[in-house]
């Protein structure tokens, strides 16, 4: 079965709090943490979108995306899916944080090729939903909508409304055992894991090119 096109969000709004600095501007293996999503997610989508309050952050990166801001900025991620789906040229997108810096291609492949038929794709690890590395459709509009009206910000409101298929851990493990994928980067120390993880990966290709 071919997959479906898709859109592809990534979220770029949040204040960064409690890092202290914009984290989609942090620079690993020479390069910018977004500049590096957005080429990988270019693999997958013809329709890039970045949504961000502060476009001008990003215009020296010369990224090949749109920059959309929250139709209402400060509230929540919510929004901040909302806002790119409404924009998003085809009837799905998958989002993802702008603070991910392993996103698993083969896994984000799989998904992709579960979308149609349904209006979330989402994984399922550790009894935990992943909702900023997940797929969402356009039906689902109507709903975030009525939740965001009403003041609500918890992206997984809604789902009891729409159809969801669960990518469970199992699944994910098939493609990413480690969970390296769904790792985001909150503080220091997730930097700090994230760099020691990065090098111990550039390692190990040397030694494999060596070898």
């Amino acid at each position: 079965m071919v997959p479906i096109s898709v859109s592809a969000i990534v979220l770029a709004g949040g204040q960064s709090s409690r890092f202290g600095r914009d984290k989609s501007l942090l620079v690993l293996d020479g390069q910018p943490l977004l500049a590096q999503i957005v080429d990988r997610l270019a693999t997958l989508s013809d329709d890039l979108i970045v949504v961000t309050n502060r476009p001008e952050r990003y215009h020296a990166l010369s990224l090949p995306v749109r920059l959309l801001p929250d139709e209402r900025p400060g509230e929540g991620s919510l929004m901040g899916i909302y806002s790119g789906l409404k924009a998003a040229r085809h009837s799905h997108a998958l989002v993802v944080a702008c603070d991910m810096p392993f996103l698993n291609l083969a896994l984000l492949r799989y998904m992709i090729g579960l979308a149609e038929g349904y209006d979330v794709v989402i994984p399922r690890v550790e009894g935990l939903l992943e909702p900023l590395h997940a797929i969402y459709g356009k039906a689902c509009l109507p709903a975030m909508g009525r939740l965001l009206e009403q003041g609500q910000r918890q992206i997984i409101a809604f789902f009891h409304e729409v159809r969801v298929c669960y990518v469970e851990e199992e699944v994910v493990d098939r493609f990413d055992p480690q969970h390296l994928s769904l790792i985001n980067i909150n503080t220091r120390q997730d930097w700090e894991r994230v760099q020691q993880l990065l090098g111990a990966d550039l390692e190990a290709r040397a030694s494999q090119e060596h070898g």
